[in-house]
């Protein structure tokens, strides 16, 4: 958590911002980017938002945790809600796209994340402990939103295609905040010891108060940079996307996203599973996915009322099996507090079926 960040993690956001003004200054150069600019825009997003997950960790280091894992959570969050929002904006109306999108975070997380933390935690560890009551905190408040806003939909009276009525986006975005609103505060202040893990760093100085502000500075700017690019990224993606025949593109698309998204999560998890610290990691992982669900459907419930755009969020009957199965199987997976290879195994097995299913539904 010490550790400074690379040089890269200076230059890349720069670049970043300077290419985002190039498009803004030049707008003709935006539509049928030429191949160079467009896999610059995809790297330098994705350089950013790497730079921005190692600022981040300096701000982390300096503030403790689980105020680290938050803004590190929080930080991924804003980046995708840019992202989603700039490809919901871009071109025809894409209703299913967040529902695509924040499934995609939930298995990625629950089944793929989670998975290889737990095998490759095991392989070096044999066996690893959690605190159990944080856990079943983070899988309780996951449940019961991705089954009222992702399963709920197709059961109510308005939701025959799978879509709430206006009232009823409003309120369950209301109640998916407060849910999250009471869940950081458990988290933070009422049981902190349920969510604290093995002491990391190993000695390792907290950065000083200088270094502190430049990477609050830096994480801001890294931030700036991707949702500065995510327009283009966005477009980027969808004209690749429009090549092949795909039977859901919504969901590759979903699945892209977030895979472009959780990437740097992912190497922070499993590096603190390799270092025996698995709750840390599931912190960071459990966390994203529980950020995801609480706050970017309610963020996109908003822009799509604020553009008169529909969402649909019910998810097809395939999804609706898959994502009940991730539940259950975390659950047991976390139930008794210590977790072994089998349980990685398994939960990275469901995560293939997952994938197959995104180019055979």
């Amino acid at each position: 958590m010490g550790k400074r960040p690379g040089i890269s993690a200076y230059i890349l956001p720069a670049l970043g911002l300077l290419l985002a003004l190039v498009f803004l200054l030049w707008p003709d150069v935006g539509p049928g980017t030429p191949g160079v600019l467009a896999a610059g825009s995809v790297a330098l997003l994705c350089g950013s938002a790497f730079s921005a997950v190692g600022h981040a960790d300096v701000v982390a280091a300096r503030l403790g945790q689980p105020w680290g894992t938050l803004l590190l959570t929080l930080s991924v969050t804003i980046i995708e809600v840019s992202v989603m929002a700039s490809m919901m904006l871009n071109g025809e109306n894409n209703p299913t796209l967040a529902r695509e999108s924040v499934l995609s975070v939930l298995m990625i997380v629950n089944a793929g994340i989670v998975g290889l933390c737990l095998l490759l935690g095991s392989i070096r560890h044999r066996e690893q402990t959690i605190q159990q009551q944080g856990a079943s905190g983070y899988l309780s408040a996951i449940i019961a939103l991705g089954v009222m806003l992702l399963i709920l939909p197709n059961e109510t009276h308005a939701g025959a295609t799978g879509a709430f009525s206006l009232f009823q986006l409003v309120y369950m975005s209301l109640i998916a905040i407060a849910l999250y609103a009471a869940f950081l505060y458990m988290q933070t202040v009422r049981y902190r010891e349920h969510f604290a893990g093995q002491a990391e760093g190993h000695g390792e100085p907290v950065p000083g108060l200088s270094a502190f502000l430049l990477a609050i500075g830096m994480l801001l700017a890294s931030l700036a940079a991707v949702v500065a690019l995510s327009g283009q990224v966005a477009a980027t993606f969808e004209d690749f996307l429009a090549q092949f025949s795909l039977e859901d593109p919504d969901a590759v698309t979903g699945a892209l996203v977030a895979t472009l998204i959780l990437l740097p999560e992912c190497i922070s998890a499993v590096r603190a599973a390799a270092r025996n610290h698995l709750q840390h990691s599931l912190n960071i992982a459990l966390g994203s996915a529980l950020a995801t669900v609480s706050l970017t459907i309610p963020a996109m419930a908003f822009i799509s009322v604020m553009i008169g755009r529909s969402m649909v969020l019910g998810l097809d009957n395939e999804d609706r099996t898959m994502l009940l199965l991730t539940f259950v199987l975390s659950v047991l997976s976390f139930g008794t507090g210590k977790t072994n290879a089998l349980n990685g195994v398994i939960h990275l097995i469901v995560f293939c079926v997952y994938v197959m299913l995104l180019f055979a539904p």
